[in-house]
């Protein structure tokens, strides 16, 4: 369709000039915000089939409420493109998860229609009623919508925010965008359940001649309003013959309703703007809408990178003679271990082609589970599993597993069962940003009791690593490796077990020793290399430590008895990470070498290329050669 032929979009600005409109023209609108999106992601790649699934969602919601004022709390912030483009950021969208440009997930950071963050899933119920209960104390008007979807209704907050809706006094409105995904398709007690709620038509007409009588008699105070709502419920039980949930909870629930039928969808939350109490209305929407390609293969369009607007084909690069990403190692690796070792399972929260489990699922279905966005659960239900004789690979995104930091302590590592922990994107991950990151797995992991804390340098390590954690007796175990490439072009390696608790020196040297732990040992590989090349006369030792805990202590010794400066370099969160770990383990030993900790420094570090933001954190190939050079 081209910008120049945007006859409504080109006009709107903010959500007060969309509300200018009329009712008939926002079809036309939502055709050209639909196609303003596909264009704009064919070039500039990011999360295309969620937004595309709620744009007259979106267009319904700015027309209705008066937004900024009234809070609208997106989950998944992937879904919210369409609210990016409408809130004055349009012109800027080419820069959306670029460096310096517009950021990933919406953010208060950055406009003041963004009201919370949600990089993440399952937070919007909890945060929406935060701020509903905020405007009854403070005496505020303002509306409060919290919209959920894309699997995040598995997520455990999800259920514990709905549970207090319940029971604290609120108007909020909770709309569930139901599209039966997350990214992979959604699972679950709870997606057959939506797929199956229903309301009754009689019920909605008998339930709405009951309330407005009660009005005109006077009768429906607060008080009197909960008992209403238990009554009504109990009629509709009857009518329709079935009890859903949410209004099982005293939560007034209205759906399925057509998510695309825009002037309906105006319709409607033009009278639930108007409703007392907490309400939810249910929609079903597709994912991907109105991209047929996006429609057909959801999972696949999810994120598809640079594509062809008119015929749909994903423009991959040429990666034939590159060396495979860590995940897919990693998911090769398990199916093989899992072919040798029949009580291998594997377990992910929702991100099985995002980890790669979909390698073995697609050999093995009964033995791997997709137990949807719920990572605590995910800790737990391996640790179950783990109890009764099996060995769980739980594979869980880094950033993502700090909602499973409790389960972590309490049901896995108390006992020390034999779960092995890979936590896949850690470090920086790049366009993402803060939200996504896996900056803080070492320093937070390493003060548990029981665990094994490692990151391999490279394909082979992650293979001898995940070989060694599924023999006997190694009990819970953790594996750290980063998002994208590796470095082998020949991963396929026989798998040979790792001492645990032990480095490895990987060159000789007199003056400076670099310790690094993981896959940026490869910056430090390249750095000293450098060095070298250009007639440094620095002799600097390199050694992968392999694990952050337990420390290689005869390797520590041999370093603190030659070395008087070390460096250490993490892709982790400075502050109590592995450099950290080193420091205080130098200073409990007597030793007092000068030490230059490199790692994510302590703030939330934004989003870019894995290079650039390498470089601004300086634990790129430059950033350690100035570090050594110094010393």
């Amino acid at each position: 369709m081209g910008k120049g032929n945007y006859s409504i979009l080109n006009k709107i600005q903010t959500p007060a000039d969309l509300r200018r409109l009329k009712v008939e023209q926002l079809p036309q609108l939502c055709e050209e915000l639909r196609d303003d999106i596909i264009n704009e992601l064919s070039v500039n790649p990011g999360h295309l089939a969620s937004s595309l699934g709620v744009v007259e969602l979106t267009v319904a919601l700015h027309y209705v409420y008066n937004t900024p004022d009234d809070r609208i709390v997106w989950d998944v912030g992937h879904q919210a493109y369409g609210h990016k483009i409408l809130t004055g950021r349009r012109d800027l969208f080419c820069t959306n998860r670029k460096f310096h440009g517009l950021k990933p997930f919406p953010s208060p950071q950055e406009s003041e229609y963004d009201t919370f963050t949600c990089g993440h899933a399952s937070n919007s119920i909890s945060a929406a009623l935060g701020m509903a209960v905020a405007a009854k104390l403070t005496n505020s008007k303002h509306k409060v919508v919290a919209v959920i979807g894309d699997g995040a209704m598995s997520g455990g907050l999800a259920f514990e925010g709905i549970n207090n809706v319940s029971s604290t006094p609120n108007n909020m409105l909770i709309i569930l965008n139901d599209n039966n995904m997350s990214i992979d398709h959604s699972v679950g007690g709870m997606k057959q359940y939506l797929l199956r709620l229903s309301t009754s038509e009689t019920y909605n007409n008998m339930r709405y001649r009951v309330a407005e009588w009660m009005k005109r008699k006077g009768l429906l105070n607060d008080q009197r309003r909960h008992g209403l709502i238990r009554f009504t419920n109990a009629m509709k039980s009857a009518i329709s013959h079935q009890q859903n949930v949410f209004e099982g909870m005293n939560i007034r629930y209205f759906g399925p309703v057509d998510g695309h039928d825009i002037k309906e969808l105006v319709r409607i939350l033009r009278q639930l703007k108007k409703m007392t109490g907490p309400k939810m209305l249910h929609l079903h929407t597709v994912k991907g809408r109105g991209y047929k390609p996006a429609e057909d293969n959801a999972c696949e369009w999810h994120a598809p990178g640079k594509f062809d607007v008119d015929t749909g084909e994903r423009l991959v690069s040429d990666n034939s003679g590159l060396p495979p990403k860590y995940q897919d190692v990693f998911g090769h690796t398990l199916l093989e271990l899992a072919k040798s070792n029949k009580r291998i399972v594997g377990v992910t929260p929702a991100m099985p082609s995002g980890c790669s489990l979909n390698i073995m699922m697609k050999e093995m279905p009964k033995r791997t589970f997709d137990v949807g966005i719920a990572e605590g659960h995910a800790v737990t239900f391996s640790a179950g599993m783990a109890k009764d004789g099996l060995l769980p690979f739980c594979n869980i995104y880094s950033a993502f597993a700090q909602r499973a930091y409790d389960n972590i302590i309490h049901d896995a590592a108390i006992l020390n069962l034999p779960i092995v922990i890979c936590l896949d994107r850690a470090g920086l991950v790049g366009e993402d940003g803060p939200t996504h990151h896996g900056a803080f797995d070492i320093a937070s992991l390493r003060a548990i009791p029981n665990l094994t804390i490692a990151s391999p340098m490279d394909e082979h390590e992650l293979r001898h690593l995940m070989y060694t954690a599924q023999l006997p007796d190694k009990g819970t175990f953790v594996i750290r490796y980063p998002r994208g490439r590796g470095v082998c072009t020949d991963w396929r390696c026989p798998m040979e077990e790792i001492a645990i608790g032990t480095g490895r020196r990987l060159l000789e040297g007199n003056d400076v020793a670099v310790l690094s732990l993981g896959p940026i040992g490869n910056n430090v590989t390249k750095a000293i290399s450098e060095m070298q090349e250009e007639g440094n006369p620095t002799s600097v030792a390199h050694y992968d430590m392999r694990f952050a805990k337990p420390l290689d202590t005869k390797l520590l010794e041999e370093i603190a008895g030659k070395f008087k400066k070390i460096v250490t370099i993490e892709d982790g969160c400075i502050q109590g990470g592995f450099g950290s770990a080193v420091t205080e383990w130098m200073t409990d030993h007597g030793h007092h070498p000068t030490i230059k900790r490199l790692g994510l420094p302590d703030t939330f570090v934004e989003h870019g290329s894995v290079s650039e933001l390498q470089a601004i954190v300086g634990i790129d190939v430059n950033s350690i050669k100035q570090t050594i050079a110094s010393l």
